[in-house]
């Protein structure tokens, strides 16, 4: 899955029009893949070839190994809802069902799990797979499978890889997938047979994607090239825990940890950050005790904050110039399972109790934000036992993953639930002082356990490598260039060992050691109540996730699952860490029965939305030093207590309604004082008048918000993104800066020109809540040095805020006078703000003509960064929407078949299925579909019913 490098130019026409898009899209594909066929083949695609792999959804079929008839019954949408009378039988079919619509996307997931990319496409993915060999997802899914997973999920498992393999057999290629007939012009690649690790494998590619702060340990580590301590504290400021209140308020975290209520045992103090102590704990650096003391102080947030204060000096551990660059480019070559390769992932998830809703029972709400994919990562579907009982005892409807069984996200009879990225540290770098053939640990030289991989490549000869680890892990220096040098001009205190040629850089994971977290997909699809599902949680170990509750008892609840690691007081995880030193590797994990839960709080309603799960004053265990800030949780906070104030009740469309809220929280900051400024440009007066009166939200027609976010994209650049080093900030952008070596004052001839060389859709300050908060507290600092710019052509210099942001207001006039036109009548957010669904294989790197085939969009959006309605952008790298709410839902605690939700593309993977993007518009103007559930409902609704016999 290369990266995506281009942008599709469909545009998204109306209803009439996409009917005749995608008749136009097949008549040229054919055309021109029958004149390439005719010369490579002797042959050519008709129409109906095309066609032949889409999906049998009507009438009977015959599936060997099943023990009775099953249905598949699939609505309008070509939502599939499956009856069987055995959890085998359920199962098989679901695999089959799956493959039917999504075998491709499998195919594609399970390759990058395993890193065999390259056995699909070939030269360009060895990197990648070299990578990927190293972590060992496959590996480590194969030990799951072994060692960990009950015997009854392996059954499943193995139930649900005969159903993929019975819709596999007999099928080449351009029977399964458009996509396999266009690699066979390039490969001879045939699809081999699905297993049960296969499944399990995609778990720890999910897991990836939503592993916590390791990109936060590199920033902060490549900040030291350019930044001070103080300075760097500034861009990562405290929690603000009295104003975005965190997810557990009420709550507890069980008698195993009772010990440590505050004012406790010596845990206390320490892990809380009360009285600095892990600020305090730079004493090796060099000025690093002072700054830890000062920013430390209230809790985990200002933990990390003393800790990236003494990072120019902190045990080794800091001060990894450009070379840890390497690492990031590493990550941002690596194709995204669910997210953005750990960066800007985000997700809501609210549940409102009975006292509060019209139906008097609880109503719940989720929509995760990943990275927009086509078609998209989730797969509604419906498993039904006809009669649930021991030998069948599902009866379960929601979202999961192509390729796993159960469903991940949803509902059954009784219960309800919904996930957030929880955003702990679970991972760790570490530096590792490399000898020989082995690695210094304790004051001894300990050898590397390795083994060998070969990587096959389609197209070319296969490549060897050597995996080596040490006792944290895999050694990722090892797979590129750059990173072998990784260390070679740290900055280390007088204890750290000789660097050599320069320390390597291990990984330390959760997910890199086996788990049950697919056993607890099928207990908490079964779950009958709030214990069953706190049991069935507590088995979810990778990826750590929020996880809140409704039953139709009226019941709501909170409970964070996960495999969390203990660290000495020395070391909270947020920058990397010296490997040789004992004193900085996991002492243990946090016991499952100590993490943080809410069970029915007074207030009523729980809200997460990956902010801080509690705060560290109450909580004796330090769960991460980087949570998201909170305005999004405060948000929806805010809109759910305006509307059960003086006993207001909330409906199911009211959840829909604040999963659209498209306010920014950012501007209301602003706006007051942009608005206080004369710039003396008429244009530019012009352009200021549209924030007056303005409401703050951001609609795809108003021009208010496509000229505030640009303001706020140029004050972050001018306030910050310029001052930061290369490997932080966006390709293209070139500087001419001091040297980082100058210790003097520089003229111009002594500048260099440094040009950036991170991912425009992942580089910094990409404006998120984080942002928010750096600018907050500046803002009443007038004077600080951060508001100062230098002049640049005609554009003049800046020494304070105001003189700062009436630049940014003349900058962002001309930026949307070249985007949008001079007239600012025309000018409209959406027209910035757009989504393009790409294919994320040859819908970004294939031939024109096969991205114009797969490929979709754009389509113009409303909503922002950091916003309910998280249509996400990054603003060093421009406008574009680079993560979405990925599908959105609403259960109805009270009525099952009154429950919504929607995708955002449609069920199928094949290009030219009518069920291909067939939700987006819904999804893009904020719809949600109806969700059928009863037995009746579900009847109603089907449009095609398949029978499949044994």
């Amino acid at each position: 899955m290369p990266p995506n490098t281009t942008a599709s130019t469909g545009q998204q026409p109306g209803k009439s029009g996409r009917r005749k898009g995608r008749k136009a899209r097949l008549i040229v594909l054919v055309l021109v893949l029958a004149l390439i066929g005719g010369v490579a083949y002797g042959s050519y695609w008709s129409i109906s070839t095309v066609r032949a792999s889409f999906p049998q959804t009507k009438g009977t079929l015959t599936l060997k190994g099943l023990s009775g008839p099953v249905e598949v019954k699939r609505d309008n949408y070509g939502i599939p809802q499956i009856y069987a009378s055995s959890d085998a039988d359920l199962f098989m079919a679901q695999g089959y069902v799956q493959a039917q619509d999504r075998f491709y996307e499998m195919d594609v997931r399970r390759h990058m799990a395993s890193g065999r990319l390259s056995e699909m496409f070939g030269k360009s993915q060895v990197d990648n797979d070299e990578f990927l060999r190293t972590l060992g997802w496959d590996r480590v899914a194969k030990q799951e499978y072994d060692t960990k997973l009950s015997a009854t999920t392996k059954k499943y498992l193995q139930a649900y890889a005969e159903g993929v393999n019975s819709y596999l057999q007999g099928k080449d290629g351009e029977d399964i997938s458009l996509e396999y007939a266009a690699l066979g012009f390039t490969n001879d690649y045939k699809p081999q047979a699905w297993t049960p690790v296969d499944s399990i494998s995609w778990l720890k590619a999910m897991a990836w994607d939503l592993r916590g702060n390791m990109q936060d340990e590199i920033d902060r580590a490549l900040l030291t090239s350019r930044l001070g301590p103080k300075q760097i504290a500034d861009l990562y400021p405290q929690y603000p825990y009295s104003r975005n209140k965190a997810i557990v308020q009420e709550g507890q975290y069980s008698e195993l940890a009772g010990a440590f209520q505050q004012g406790g045992t010596s845990g206390s103090s320490g892990m809380n950050g009360t009285s600095g102590t892990n600020g305090a704990s730079g004493t090796n650096g060099t000025g690093g005790t002072s700054t830890g003391t000062a920013s430390g102080g209230s809790g985990t947030s200002g933990t990390a904050s003393g800790t990236s204060g003494t990072a120019s000096g902190a045990s080794g551990t800091a001060g990894l110039d450009s070379q840890l660059g390497g690492l990031t480019r590493v990550l941002d070559d690596l194709p995204p399972a669910v997210g953005v390769n750990g960066d800007g992932i985000g997700s809501n998830s609210w549940v409102v109790g009975g006292e509060h809703t019209i139906s008097g029972k609880p109503l719940l709400a989720n929509d995760p934000h990943l990275s927009p994919s086509l078609p998209s990562v989730w797969y509604q579907m419906g498993l039904h036992c006809r009669s649930v009982s021991s030998t069948c005892q599902y009866d379960v409807s929601g979202y999961t993953f192509a390729g796993m069984p159960g469903v991940i996200i949803g509902h059954n009879q009784d219960i309800a639930w919904g996930m957030t990225n929880s955003g702990v540290d679970v991972t760790d770098l570490y530096l590792e002082k490399i000898t020989g053939d082995g690695y210094l640990y304790d004051g001894k030289v300990k050898p590397f356990e390795t083994r060998e991989e070969t990587i096959k490549v389609a197209g070319g000869s296969p490549k060897k490598i050597v995996v080596r680890e040490t006792n944290n892990g895999p050694l990722l220096s090892d797979r590129d260039e750059e990173l072998v040098k990784v260390g070679r001009k740290a900055t280390v205190d007088t204890a750290a060992p000789d660097r050599g040629d320069g320390y390597g850089v291990a990984l330390r994971w959760t997910a890199l050691q086996p788990g049950r977290t697919m056993d607890a997909v099928f207990a908490m699809d079964k779950a009958k109540n709030w214990t069953d599902f706190r049991k069935a949680a507590s088995q979810f170990e990778v990826p750590s996730q929020n996880l809140i509750y409704a039953d139709n008892e009226n019941h709501i609840g909170y409970t964070l699952p996960g495999k969390i690691p203990l660290r000495e007081e020395s070391d909270n995880g947020s920058i990397p860490a010296p490997g040789w030193d004992p004193e900085y590797r996991w002492t243990g994990y946090i016991p499952q029965a100590a993490l943080p839960y809410e069970y029915d709080p007074e207030r009523g309603y729980i809200v997460t939305a990956n902010q801080a799960v509690i705060d560290p004053d109450k909580y004796p265990y330090t769960l991460t030093a980087d949570w998201g800030y909170g305005a999004r949780s405060q948000r929806i906070t805010d809109l759910i207590q305006s509307k059960i104030k003086d006993g207001g009740k909330i409906s199911t469309d009211d959840m829909r309604q604040m999963q659209l809220d498209n306010s920014s929280e950012v501007a209301r900051l602003l706006v007051p004082t942009l608005l206080k400024i004369d710039p003396e440009n008429k244009d530019v007066r012009e352009a200021q008048k549209l924030l007056e009166g303005w409401d703050y939200t951001q609609d795809a027609d108003s021009a208010a918000a496509a000229y505030f976010n640009a303001v706020w994209r140029n004050v972050l650049k001018l306030a910050f993104g310029n001052k930061l080093p290369k490997e932080l900030r966006p390709k293209g952008q070139c500087l001419w800066v001091e040297p980082v070596n100058t210790t003097g004052p520089a003229d111009e001839a002594e500048k260099v020109r440094e040009c950036g060389q991170r991912d425009p859709d992942k580089a910094q300050p990409d404006g998120g809540d984080r942002w928010f908060e750096v600018v907050r507290k500046l803002m009443d600092q007038p004077d600080s040095e951060w508001w100062s710019t230098p002049k640049v052509g005609t554009r003049p210099a800046a020494h304070n805020r105001d003189q700062l942001f009436k630049r940014a207001m003349i900058d962002a006039r001309w930026e949307l006078t070249a985007k949008l036109g001079k007239d600012i009548d025309s000018w409209s957010w959406g027209r910035l703000h757009r989504l393009f669904l790409k294919n994320q294989t040859l819908g970004t790197a294939g031939p024109e003509f096969i991205r114009y085939a797969l490929n979709r969009g754009p389509w113009e959006l409303g909503g922002g960064e950091a916003t309910v309605n998280a249509t996400g952008w990054n603003a060093a790298g421009g406008y574009g929407v680079v993560w979405v709410p990925s599908m959105r839902m609403v259960v109805n605690l009270g009525d099952l078949d009154k429950s919504k939700w929607i995708n955002l593309t449609g069920a199928s993977g094949h290009a030219y299925s009518a069920h291909y993007v067939d939700q987006t518009d819904k999804w893009a103007d904020g719809e949600l579909l109806p969700w059928a559930f009863s037995d009746q409902a579900v009847e109603k609704s089907t449009s095609d019913k398949l029978v499949l016999k044994p």
